[in-house]
């Protein structure tokens, strides 16, 4: 998004000789970084949706913090000025490499579903009425991210990460047209809550734009948060005020919409835990591909389909599309957070080769059966007879960022509140929208589904934070915003980069579509019209998708140079910004 916070964070001063003057020195800051989607340079990289947090990552870089500092002060920046994707009241993903011990690493900030919740609780429930809701909030991962990210692998306090989201909260941001916009979508349910049509609807209407946007009440919140640390939302007031918030959704006077409840308790935070966890790896082209495990289905499901893509003669659009919808019918049977998932035998050889025989030259009869993944393959063994389970409706939303620092240390992060605007409603007091991860759960009846709700489970996400190294060393690291369509955009950057041989500006930028085991196949126009022929000669059916995904991506191109890569056009534009430009 474009947006330029009116205070800009402060950077250290670079020191500046003056020609022909050697005894004498004049201090100049760097300079202020404009929106660009893409920056090559030294010393290290950022790319995000939004300037304001490439700024603010930026200035963290400058000022000696490492990349998960960084990444960390640029996501809460983003719960500012992107609230309806992110946010301190929801969760996300981690994929970090870690140069000093040459080691990947994931962390689930993944949001729980309650103690009290049942594989019946969303059952008959309209999945819009779902939506906005307190029954939709899942307990908040987020904060515990933060804390568990930097006490681990950053160099700085969660206080000193939230002081730049603190003053772009406090100062506001210029409203730009993506934000007017998102705001106008949401207006008829944010007008039924009224913390948020307070918040959200100054003078009834959304903020127009080129006005200047604040949130007093977020900067009171996170500046509260710094003094007091996680626990003051994990038990403390804060989440004291979150329970009574989702149990009791502070509806507007006269509003006739159905808000249902939650089932939140204080308990649910005190039980939270943000976990790290070992990440998936698929080796691809030579190359090690680093995604994030159960509950996310990331990294199972662009690494399965990458090997199906490896066990091919040629790739191209047919067999991305193919690839991508095998990898989907296996992700519905079997991935979810329940136990003994098969993860090593859905991303082993064997079973990509068996699934690769079932790419012919024309597209599969709709739905595609999941295979069999049990470590006995055959050639081109049968897939099962039965059919992958219908996916769970995602929201649009989230947003991604990537961060790399001069010591070669990388963070893929993925963070958001599920749908444009979360479930809508506000903490009252808080300037905080909660999330309603939730609705990723499956809504049932559904007998055998592993993404159906249960106490404290976690829903299965398509966030997918990638990194790829080379002889262990990182040489490019992605991901996107866009519900499930967040695993095909990562996946078709990284066929864009290293099957067709684009760059990874143009692998970024070229239009998309996303097949996830669908009749039809989601297009951009752009795909359509490169592809569209071709594509439908061999049976594939389309369904145009305006925009598909929001990408961020950096590569190291050598020699310590580093290529920052942010979106040109899609949401607005994103902002890619590096510590020494090239």
């Amino acid at each position: 998004m474009r947006r330029h916070i009116l205070a800009i964070v402060a950077a250290t001063p670079l020191l500046v000789v003056a020609p022909l003057a050697p005894v004498a020195a004049e201090h100049k800051p760097p300079p202020t970084p404009q929106k660009q989607p893409v920056a090559e340079g030294y010393g290290g990289a950022v790319a995000t949706v939004d300037l304001d947090a490439s700024k603010a990552a930026l200035a963290v870089l400058q000022k000696g913090g490492n990349a998960m500092d960084a990444a960390v002060a640029a996501g809460a920046v983003l719960g500012v000025t992107e609230p309806y994707s992110a946010g301190l009241a929801g969760g996300g993903f981690m994929v970090y490499y870690d140069a000093r011990r040459g080691k990947v690493h994931s962390i689930d900030g993944r949001e729980t579903a309650p103690a009290a919740m049942t594989p019946t609780s969303l059952e008959g429930v309209p999945f819009e009425e779902a939506v906005t809701s307190g029954l939709s909030a899942g307990v908040p991962g987020a904060v515990a991210q933060w804390e568990l990210a930097l006490r681990r692998f950053g160099t700085t306090s969660l206080r000193e990460a939230l002081k730049p989201a603190i003053e772009v909260a406090h100062k506001g941001f210029v409203v730009d047209q993506t934000f007017h916009d998102q705001t106008a979508a949401n207006a008829a349910r944010f007008k039924d809550i009224a913390s948020t049509a307070k918040l959200y609807l100054p003078n009834g209407a959304p903020p127009p734009v080129g006005s200047v946007f604040r949130n007093p009440e977020l900067a009171d919140t996170y500046r509260e948060l710094g003094r007091r640390g996680g626990e003051w939302l994990y038990g403390g007031r804060l989440g004291q005020e979150i329970v009574r918030t989702v149990k009791n959704p502070p509806i507007t006077p006269g509003a006739t919409r159905n808000v249902r409840p939650g089932l939140m308790e204080v308990s649910d935070l005190t039980a939270y835990r943000a976990l790290l966890r070992e990440p998936t790896r698929v080796d691809y082209k030579g190359m090690q591909v680093y995604g994030m495990p159960i509950p996310s289905s990331g990294g199972s499901t662009v690494g399965e389909a990458l090997n199906i893509l490896e066990a091919l003669p040629s790739v191209g659009m047919h067999e991305y599309l193919e690839a991508s919808r095998l990898a989907f019918a296996d992700r519905g049977k079997y991935v979810g957070d329940i136990p003994n998932v098969p993860m090593a035998e859905l991303l082993s050889d064997g079973f990509a080769k068996e699934r690769a025989c079932l790419v012919g030259e024309r597209a599969m009869a709709h739905p595609a059966p999941p295979g069999e993944p049990d470590g006995s393959y055959t050639d081109c063994g049968p897939p099962l007879s039965e059919s992958a389970p219908s996916p769970a409706e995602e929201g649009p939303e989230t947003t991604h960022l990537v961060v790399a620092d001069r010591w070669g240390n990388v963070v893929a992060y993925n963070l958001t509140i599920e749908s444009t605007g979360g479930n809508g409603i506000v903490v009252p007091g808080r300037g905080v929208l909660l999330n309603n991860e939730l609705t990723d759960f499956t809504f049932g009846p559904a007998p055998g589904d592993p993404n159906l709700p249960a106490p404290g489970k976690r829903p299965r996400s398509s966030m997918a934070p990638t990194i790829v190294l080379d002889h262990g060393k990182p040489v490019l690291a992605v991901g996107s915003p866009g519900g499930s369509t967040i695993i095909t955009t990562v996946l078709q950057i990284l066929v864009n980069r290293y099957e067709l041989g684009m760059k990874l500006p143009e692998a970024l930028a070229a239009p998309r579509a996303t097949q996830r085991n669908t009749a039809q196949t989601q297009a951009e126009p752009g795909f359509i019209d490169n592809h569209g022929a071709e594509l439908r000669a061999k049976g594939h059916v389309f369904a145009p998708n305006p925009e598909i995904g929001a990408a961020t991506a950096l590569e190291f191109v050598g020699r310590g140079r580093i290529q920052a890569v942010a979106e040109p056009v899609r949401r607005g534009g994103g902002s890619a910004v590096v510590v020494r430009p090239h």
